[in-house]
C-alpha cells in the first residue's frame, strides 16, 4: 500500500483515484511536486491520460467502421451499440478509480498499462 504523502497530509492512494477524473488532474499531478515524485501516483496519472487517449481514438475509429455498418440498421440499434460502448468505458473507469483509491496498481493490459509503468519509470 502506498505510503502517504508527508509533505501535503494527503495518502497517495486519495491523489491518485482522482487522476482519472479527466486528464486536467492527471497533468497536474505530473507537473506538481511532491506528487511528481511518487511513482504510484506518476503510473496513476499516466494511464490515466493513456486511457483517455485511447478512448478518443476508439471512439472515433468506431465512429467511423461501426457507423457505417449501422447505417444500414434502425436507428435504435446505433442508440444501443453507443449506449453500451460508453457503458463499457464507464465501467473501466470505475474500477480505475476505485483501484487506484484501495492503493493498488491496477494495469489495464494489454498496451496502456506497460506504457503507463514505462512513463511513470516503475
Amino acid at each position: 500500500m502506498p505510503e502517504e504523502t508527508s509533505q501535503t497530509g494527503i495518502s497517495d492512494n486519495a491523489v491518485a483515484a482522482p487522476a482519472y477524473f479527466t486528464f486536467i488532474p492527471a497533468i497536474i499531478f505530473l507537473l506538481v511536486t511532491p506528487f511528481n515524485q511518487k511513482p504510484y501516483i506518476r503510473f496513476h496519472a499516466w494511464q490515466s491520460i493513456l486511457l483517455n487517449v485511447a478512448i478518443i481514438v476508439i471512439n472515433v475509429v468506431l465512429g467511423i467502421v461501426v457507423g457505417i455498418a449501422l447505417l444500414f440498421f434502425p436507428f435504435n440499434l446505433q442508440v444501443l451499440f453507443w449506449r453500451l460502448v460508453g457503458l463499457g468505458w464507464l465501467i473501466i473507469w470505475i474500477v480505475c478509480v476505485l483501484r487506484a483509491f484501495n492503493g493498488k496498481r491496477f494495469k489495464l493490459r494489454p498496451l496502456i498499462g506497460d506504457l503507463a509503468e514505462k512513463q511513470a519509470g516503475v
